[in-house]
């Protein structure tokens, strides 16, 4: 289970401009923002924007300075996976070790949508122990007996979320190197990819080409 809320892209009228700085062509520059406040790239600086991405990260620097915010909600097991993309991103987590005792645990505080009835029953089985544990130290803060008990043998599918800080250099890496993925939480993560503002012309570079 992945899920992605609360996306942001940021600084499309800085990097465009930046991208015309070698050339000093910015005069040429015919991009604004519509009513809506998004920044709309024109006829001129699209096709400038398209043919510096296909040229190679050496030519398509401003697509470093293209911001992504955004939440996303993913088992641990992914976000070890994630934490592979270590340059250029910034990711603040919801905290295990303050937290995992204030609610009660449930199925959907982990990722069983490819469990079978056997892999239910087992993950339902660790609920029950964890949740025994959280109570146990719900009642008494000094158990720490209870709290590592907790935080040992929870699962890797448990959900976190975490606010992540990207660049469009940094999707396209991201795109190219995981859209076959076993895991399906990377399929969701390239669809998103593949939904932001000029993600067919800048992101999908290789399809371009």
């Amino acid at each position: 289970m992945l899920k992605v809320e609360r996306t942001a892209v940021m600084n499309f009228e800085n990097a465009i401009r930046g991208a015309r700085n070698p050339m000093n062509s910015w005069a040429r520059m015919d991009s604004a923002y519509d009513e809506k406040g998004n920044f709309v790239l024109g006829p001129n600086d699209l096709d400038l924007a398209k043919r510096l991405a296909r040229a190679g990260s050496d030519h398509r620097k401003y697509l470093r300075q293209v911001f992504v915010s955004v939440d996303i909600t993913a088992p641990l097991y992914w976000w070890k996976e994630f934490d592979t993309y270590k340059v250029g991103t910034v990711a603040n987590s919801c905290s295990t070790m303050h937290k995992i005792h204030v609610k009660p645990f449930e199925r959907d505080d982990f990722s069983h949508d490819y469990l079978d009835e056997g892999g239910l029953a087992a993950l339902d089985a660790v609920i029950a122990y964890l949740e025994a544990e959280r109570v146990k130290f719900v009642a008494d803060k000094t158990n720490k007996q209870a709290w590592h008990n907790m935080i040992q043998i929870l699962p890797t599918s448990f959900n976190q979320m975490r606010t992540v800080s990207l660049n469009y250099e940094i999707l396209i890496n991201i795109y190219y190197a995981r859209r076959t993925h076993k895991l399906a939480e990377w399929h969701t993560l390239c669809d998103w990819i593949m939904s932001l503002p000029y993600a067919k012309d800048l992101i999908a570079v290789k399809e371009e080409q």
